[in-house]
């Protein structure tokens, strides 16, 4: 693999130098579209975070970049976007290698959105305002926004460029400084990200980088003092571990958990426009994809006809090498992955429900993939219907009535995303109100832009990332009240 780094890709990003793990660890970084190691990167230890997280406090607690004005950190951030346009071809090209996503995928959606994420933060980082209050105090009082100071940044394997962007663009914005982790299958853009960050003038320290595992590096982040807020996007179980130790030190925290969205398909519906929102909610990034509709709930009337289109079309559904422009849907992010698929639809074959199409792995250069998969037959309160599957995988259910669709979406304990197939304007909205989730699309899935906030409920978290509201959360409200006595 080659890439345009100035240093080691594998080592560890601290305080604006590039340095092994103290004991010199490294672990691989596979290719999921075949198997193969790709390269190395280091493994960082307790004593690698704290220095990261030392060298985080300093830049906060002594450096330029919580004391600059927004509009300065503005332009600084919206050089980071040019970059990552102006690199774009690597970036896709690196996202593509390691988290084993088509490379059509990561150029239209990855590193567009990821450039979106901080031009639209540069922007945003000098609106932050604070306001006078009229009190009946003889006092002039007004509030003020301030940073609230040491992120950590803790992201998932699926969508690393995006999701750090997420993360790092309105806590930057705010003035804060972070460590981020990235998650221990996919560190490569994240380690890519550092230097573009720091060649757009981002000061040494305010951005750290700690590659390693989830039970080390980010134990060590989470309990680590020197934090004072987490932004973590992942699973439910780990999430649950996640709040507890940051509760623990009294730390602000971020949860973008697990979903299992239920995507309702009305009779009225544009059949046409429905399945092709239908199979993106469900292949989009492999399944991997916290907000994918792996739920189909189909008016009665429809729920065959529907599932025939399906059957037909899901099958055409190019699968294959993400390194050609081709195909559409890539490998499992790795062998773990490919087997929690395999036992889901095993799990639904058992309880006789009926296997439309796929229900197989492909055999492709020793990847780890798997075909696209329609399920039906299966009871509301089976697992496979219940849990986040996180793949290629589509259970169809029918309904009666409204009533009945809306009761059957909120019946998971997920509620991160949902979605609306209607001609009916009244009902869409309608719906929309009494769905349980934090974002609702209507008549097509995953329309995101940072300007729309998103989060979960339930099981899938709380708090909001994007939108001027994600920005308010790396802040901290401070009053000052001066005596006019």
């Amino acid at each position: 693999m080659t890439t345009t780094f100035d240093t080691d890709p594998g080592q560890l990003f601290i305080g604006g130098h590039w340095r092994e793990a103290a004991d010199g660890a490294r672990m691989e970084v596979i290719d999921p579209s075949t198997g193969q190691v790709i390269t190395t990167v280091a493994e960082a230890a307790a004593g690698d975070v704290d220095a990261a997280v030392c060298a985080a406090r300093d830049a906060f607690d002594s450096g330029p970049w919580p004391r600059m004005s927004g509009r300065e950190r503005g332009r600084v951030l919206y050089r980071v976007a040019e970059l990552i346009r102006e690199h774009a071809e690597e970036l896709a090209a690196l996202e593509s290698l390691d988290v084993g996503k088509p490379i059509s995928l990561c150029s239209a959606v990855d590193v567009t959105n990821a450039a979106n994420d901080y031009e639209y933060y540069a922007f945003l980082a000098q609106s932050q305002d604070g306001a006078t209050r009229d009190t009946p105090l003889h006092a002039f009082a007004y509030t003020r926004r301030e940073p609230l100071g040491v992120v950590a940044a803790i992201t998932p394997f699926n969508f690393p460029l995006i999701l750090a962007g997420s993360k790092l663009a309105p806590a930057l914005a705010a003035g804060n400084t972070v460590v981020h982790k990235p998650a221990e299958e996919t560190p490569l853009s994240a380690l890519r990200m550092a230097a573009l960050l720091t060649e757009a003038g981002v000061p040494d320290g305010v951005v750290n980088v700690v590659t390693g595992t989830g039970p080390v590096a980010g134990e060590a982040l989470l309990r680590n003092p020197g934090i004072d807020k987490v932004a973590f996007t992942g699973s439910t179980a780990v999430g649950r571990h996640v709040a507890s130790v940051a509760g623990e030190g009294l730390k602000t925290v971020m949860m973008e958990l697990g979903g299992n969205a239920a995507h309702i398909v009305f009779e009225d519906a544009d059949l046409e426009k429905a399945v092709g929102a239908i199979i993106k909610a469900f292949v989009f990034n492999t399944g991997q994809f916290c907000m994918a509709g792996p739920r189909l709930l189909v008016a009665r009337p429809l729920h065959d006809t529907l599932v025939g289109i399906l059957a037909g079309a899901v099958a055409q559904v190019p699968v294959g090498d993400p390194r050609d422009p081709g195909t559409v849907v890539g490998p499992m992010a790795g062998a773990k992955h490919l087997k929690k698929v395999e036992e889901y639809v095993e799990l639904a074959r058992t309880e006789g429900a009926r296997v439309v199409v796929g229900g197989e792995r492909l055999d492709l250069n020793g990847g780890y993939y798997y075909r696209p998969t329609v399920i039906t037959g299966l009871a509301d309160d089976s697992r496979v219907v219940q849990e986040e599957i996180f793949g290629p995988v589509l259970t169809v259910q029918p309904f009666d009535s409204e009533d009945e669709a809306v009761a059957l979406a909120n019946s998971t304990p997920y509620g991160l995303a949902s979605g609306i197939q209607t001609t009916d304007l009244a009902r869409a909205h309608r719906v929309a109100g009494r769905l349980q989730a934090g974002i609702v699309w209507i008549n097509d899935w995953a329309m995101l832009d940072p300007a729309v906030p998103f989060g979960g409920v339930k099981d899938s978290g709380f708090g909001r990332e994007y939108g001027p509201e994600a920005l308010a959360a790396y802040t901290k409200v401070k009053s000052v009240v001066v005596s006019l006595d």
